[in-house]
């Protein structure tokens, strides 16, 4: 029994599987590929099993509650514009006039 799922679901739309929007597709599989690798850390270091498998199903489960609220308050593109908005000074602060007085006159009249 093959399941077919969709996830394009047209021309110039955003890729959606599942209610997971654009980039975070990729977020979630990340984040389910670093829970893998930290379940094979533990195993190999010699974690008991039981917990282990403990970490690896609650940090799947938090991984996927926390992807899933990202795309649904962000969308498409609101995690890039909120990292970018990190980027961007809340104040600007200048402690001299110099930078304003060696300005070419071009830039205060109007041609």
């Amino acid at each position: 029994m093959s399941t077919v799922y969709t996830i394009n679901k047209g021309v110039n739309k955003p890729v959606e599987f599942k209610g997971l929007k654009a980039q975070y597709i990729w977020w979630l599989g990340g984040g389910l590929i670093g829970i893998l690798i930290l379940f094979a850390i533990l195993y190999i270091i010699g974690v008991n099993t039981y917990v282990a498998l403990g970490f690896a199903l609650g940090g799947a489960a938090l991984v996927i509650v926390y992807v899933f609220r990202m795309s649904n308050t962000y969308g498409e593109h609101g995690m890039m514009k909120k990292i970018a908005s990190r980027s961007v000074p809340k104040v600007i602060k200048v402690r001299s006039r110099r930078i304003f007085q060696n300005l070419p006159s071009t830039v205060n009249s109007k041609n």
